[in-house]
Protein backbone atom coordinates (compact mmCIF):
# COMPACT_ATOMS: atom_id res chain seq x y z
CA UNK A 1 0.00 0.00 0.00
CA UNK A 2 1.05 3.68 -1.10
CA UNK A 3 0.19 5.57 2.22
CA UNK A 4 -2.81 7.30 1.07
CA UNK A 5 -6.25 6.77 2.11
CA UNK A 6 -7.97 4.98 -0.71
CA UNK A 7 -11.08 6.18 -1.53
CA UNK A 8 -14.46 5.50 -1.06
CA UNK A 9 -13.97 5.56 2.38
CA UNK A 10 -17.20 3.96 4.56
CA UNK A 11 -17.66 4.73 7.87
CA UNK A 12 -20.16 3.04 9.78
CA UNK A 13 -20.97 4.42 13.17
CA UNK A 14 -22.45 2.82 15.76
CA UNK A 15 -23.80 2.84 19.67
CA UNK A 16 -21.35 0.98 21.94
CA UNK A 17 -24.31 1.34 24.83
CA UNK A 18 -26.88 0.03 22.94
CA UNK A 19 -24.78 -2.66 21.96
CA UNK A 20 -25.31 -2.57 18.23
CA UNK A 21 -21.56 -3.77 17.09
CA UNK A 22 -23.12 -7.00 15.55
CA UNK A 23 -25.84 -4.86 13.63
CA UNK A 24 -22.78 -2.71 12.14
CA UNK A 25 -20.62 -6.25 11.47
CA UNK A 26 -23.36 -7.35 9.62
CA UNK A 27 -23.81 -4.21 7.42
CA UNK A 28 -20.14 -4.45 6.68
CA UNK A 29 -19.76 -7.47 5.67
CA UNK A 30 -23.03 -7.01 3.11
CA UNK A 31 -21.66 -3.85 1.92
CA UNK A 32 -18.39 -5.78 1.56
CA UNK A 33 -19.58 -8.32 -0.11
CA UNK A 34 -21.50 -6.72 -2.71
CA UNK A 35 -18.58 -3.88 -3.32
CA UNK A 36 -15.84 -6.05 -2.95
CA UNK A 37 -12.74 -3.75 -5.26
CA UNK A 38 -14.77 -0.53 -5.23
CA UNK A 39 -14.39 0.11 -1.50
CA UNK A 40 -10.78 1.45 -0.31
CA UNK A 41 -11.73 1.40 3.40
CA UNK A 42 -14.67 0.62 5.68
CA UNK A 43 -14.25 1.68 9.61
CA UNK A 44 -16.57 0.59 12.33
CA UNK A 45 -16.42 3.65 14.37
CA UNK A 46 -18.14 3.23 18.11
CA UNK A 47 -20.15 5.66 19.18
CA UNK A 48 -23.01 6.46 22.26
CA UNK A 49 -26.20 7.64 23.02
CA UNK A 50 -28.10 5.83 20.56
CA UNK A 51 -26.29 6.86 16.93
CA UNK A 52 -26.36 4.57 13.75
CA UNK A 53 -24.94 6.12 10.96
CA UNK A 54 -23.49 5.01 7.55
CA UNK A 55 -21.22 7.72 6.03
CA UNK A 56 -19.48 7.79 2.19
CA UNK A 57 -16.78 9.95 1.87
CA UNK A 58 -17.85 11.74 4.53
CA UNK A 59 -21.22 12.11 3.28
CA UNK A 60 -23.92 10.48 5.57
CA UNK A 61 -26.62 8.03 3.40
CA UNK A 62 -28.22 6.73 6.23
CA UNK A 63 -29.02 7.95 10.24
CA UNK A 64 -30.76 6.20 12.55
CA UNK A 65 -32.27 9.20 14.11
CA UNK A 66 -33.14 10.86 11.03
CA UNK A 67 -34.73 8.03 9.19
CA UNK A 68 -36.26 6.97 11.96
CA UNK A 69 -34.99 3.63 12.21
CA UNK A 70 -32.06 1.36 11.38
CA UNK A 71 -31.45 1.43 6.95
CA UNK A 72 -33.12 -0.98 4.88
CA UNK A 73 -29.84 -3.03 3.33
CA UNK A 74 -31.65 -2.93 -0.08
CA UNK A 75 -31.87 1.05 0.18
CA UNK A 76 -28.68 1.21 1.86
CA UNK A 77 -26.67 -0.50 -0.47
CA UNK A 78 -28.10 1.75 -3.55
CA UNK A 79 -27.51 4.84 -2.05
CA UNK A 80 -23.71 3.57 -1.14
CA UNK A 81 -24.04 1.71 -5.04
CA UNK A 82 -25.16 5.63 -5.97
CA UNK A 83 -21.97 7.18 -4.56
CA UNK A 84 -19.19 5.00 -5.49
CA UNK A 85 -20.27 2.81 -8.45
CA UNK A 86 -23.20 4.36 -10.24
CA UNK A 87 -24.74 2.51 -13.21
CA UNK A 88 -23.83 -0.84 -11.48
CA UNK A 89 -26.03 -3.06 -11.66
CA UNK A 90 -27.17 -4.53 -8.17
CA UNK A 91 -29.16 -7.70 -8.82
CA UNK A 92 -31.63 -8.99 -7.46
CA UNK A 93 -31.40 -5.67 -4.64
CA UNK A 94 -32.62 -3.52 -7.79
CA UNK A 95 -34.97 -5.88 -9.44
CA UNK A 96 -36.82 -5.99 -5.89
CA UNK A 97 -37.79 -2.58 -6.11
CA UNK A 98 -38.82 -2.36 -9.69
CA UNK A 99 -42.40 -2.44 -10.67
CA UNK A 100 -43.97 -5.68 -11.62
CA UNK A 101 -45.02 -5.97 -14.96
CA UNK A 102 -49.31 -5.48 -14.79
CA UNK A 103 -49.14 -2.66 -12.36
CA UNK A 104 -49.88 -0.18 -14.97
CA UNK A 105 -53.62 -1.86 -16.26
Amino acid sequence: MNGAVNSPRIVITYCTQCRWLLRATWLASELLNSFTTDIGELTLRPGVGGVFSVAVDDQVVSDRKVDGGFPDLGRLKRAVRDRIAPGRDLGHTDRATAPSAGTDA
